[in-house]
C-alpha cells in the first residue's frame, strides 16, 4: 500500500527469503565463507547455525543462485519432522527421483545409482537440510551413512546442514560421534550490531529505490535496533508495520516517537493484552504520534473490513450469475406460469 506513495517500486521489507535482498553484514560474510569453502572442499559436512529469522534461508538461496547447474546438484529439504525411513525418501524426492520404493535397501540402491551417474556428466550433488534441528539422531545418523557414497576415492553427496541453535546441541550428542568427525566446518550466524542495523535498513530500501522519502532521523534507527535487537525477520516486521502507518497518516518523517508507538503496538499484540486508549496514549509516550498512528490503524482496519465485504459479495454475485442467466433466458411466459 505504502509502496507507491513514498514512490518505492517493491515491498522492501518482505518477510519471506529473497536473495536480491541479501545483506552482507559481518556475519554473514562470514557464514557465507564457510559455505563456499565448502563447496571448494566438496565433502564432508557444512553447519550454519542461528536464531529464528537471523537470515539464514535467505543466506543458503543466495548460496544457490550462484553455483553453477552444469556442476553442482543442489537439493534443498526443509521438512525435516521425518523419521530415519522418511528422510532417506525425502532426500531422493528432493533430487528428482521418484523414490517408489518401499525396501529401504533398494532406495539406496537408487539414491547410489543417482549420485553415480553424475560422474560422467562432471558434476556433483549437494544436500542443503534446512531447519535440521528439527531432525531425530537416528535421521541425521542416516545423513552421514549418504556421505559414505564414494566412487573410488570421489565422495558423491555433500551435505549442509542449517538451523537453530538446538541444531549444535543435537550434534553434540554421543552418537553422533562419527559425523562430527565428518563436519569441514561451523558457524554460528549471530546478531547484526547497531551500525549494521541501520546499514541493513537502509540496504533494503535503496534496493527498491528509496530517495530518503519517508526520512528517518537517527534516533528512529536507535528504537529500531532497540526492539529488533539485530535479528533481520524482527526489523522487517517492525520496519514494515512503521511504513504502513506512516503511510496511513502521511508522514514523510519517521522519528523515535513513531518507532516506540508501532513498538508498543506490537508488544501488546504479541502479549494478549487489551488496554483502553487512556494506557494506549499512556505507552506511546506522545500523545499526538498516538492518535496519529491510531487513526491510520482505524483507517487500515476499516480499509480491511471493506475489502473482505467486497470479496464476499463477489462471491455471491459469481454464485448468483448461472441463475440469474437461465432465468433471463426463460420466456416471459414461462416465468409467469412457474411463478
Amino acid at each position: 500500500m505504502y509502496e507507491t506513495y513514498y514512490g518505492l517500486t517493491g515491498k522492501p521489507f518482505q518477510l519471506n527469503p529473497d536473495p536480491a535482498f541479501y545483506f552482507a553484514s559481518r556475519g554473514h560474510k562470514r557464514a557465507f565463507a564457510y559455505l563456499q569453502y565448502g563447496l571448494h572442499q566438496s565433502e564432508g559436512f557444512i553447519i550454519i547455525t542461528g536464531e529464528i529469522g537471523a537470515g539464514k534461508t535467505t543466506l543458503i538461496r543466495n548460496l544457490l543462485e550462484q553455483v553453477d547447474p552444469e556442476q553442482l546438484v543442489a537439493a534443498q529439504l526443509v521438512s525435516t519432522q521425518l523419521d530415519a525411513d522418511d528422510l532417506l525418501r525425502a532426500v531422493a524426492t528432493a533430487f528428482g527421483l521418484r523414490a517408489t520404493a518401499v525396501d529401504k535397501a533398494r532406495l539406496l540402491a537408487e539414491l547410489e545409482a543417482f549420485l553415480v551417474s553424475l560422474v560422467p556428466q562432471r558434476k556433483r550433488a549437494l544436500l542443503i537440510v534446512d531447519e535440521a534441528q528439527n531432525l531425530s539422531g537416528r535421521a541425521v545418523e542416516e545423513l552421514r551413512m549418504l556421505s559414505n557414497f564414494q566412487l573410488g576415492n570421489q565422495g558423491l553427496l555433500q551435505s549442509f546442514l542449517v538451523g537453530q541453535p538446538e541444531l549444535r546441541t543435537l550434534m553434540q550428542s554421543p552418537q553422533l560421534q562419527q559425523l562430527r568427525q565428518r563436519v569441514t566446518a561451523s558457524y554460528h550466524l549471530g546478531r547484526m550490531d547497531q551500525a549494521e542495523t541501520q546499514a541493513y535498513v537502509e540496504h533494503r530500501l535503496r534496493h527498491v529505490g528509496w530517495t530518503d522519502n519517508p526520512r528517518f532521523e537517527p534516533g528512529a534507527f536507535d528504537a529500531i535496533f532497540a526492539f529488533a535487537e539485530g535479528i533481520p525477520r524482527q526489523i522487517n516486521t517492525l520496519c514494515n508495520r512503521l511504513l504502513l502507518a506512516a503511510y496511513l497518516s502521511e508522514k514523510h518523517v519517521i522519528d523515535t516517537a513513531h518507532v516506540e508507538a508501532i513498538v508498543d503496538e506490537i508488544t501488546l499484540e504479541l502479549s494478549g493484552h487489551s488496554v483502553s486508549p487512556q494506557e494506549e496514549l499512556t505507552v506511546s509516550g506522545s500523545k499526538s504520534v498516538a492518535d496519529d498512528f491510531e487513526t491510520a490503524a482505524s483507517a487500515f482496519r476499516v480499509e480491511a473490513r471493506v475489502a473482505r465485504l467486497e470479496r464476499a459479495m463477489s462471491s455471491v454475485l459469481r454464485f448468483l450469475q448461472p441463475a440469474a442467466r437461465r432465468f433471463a433466458a426463460e420466456s416471459p411466459a414461462k416465468r409467469t406460469k412457474d411463478g
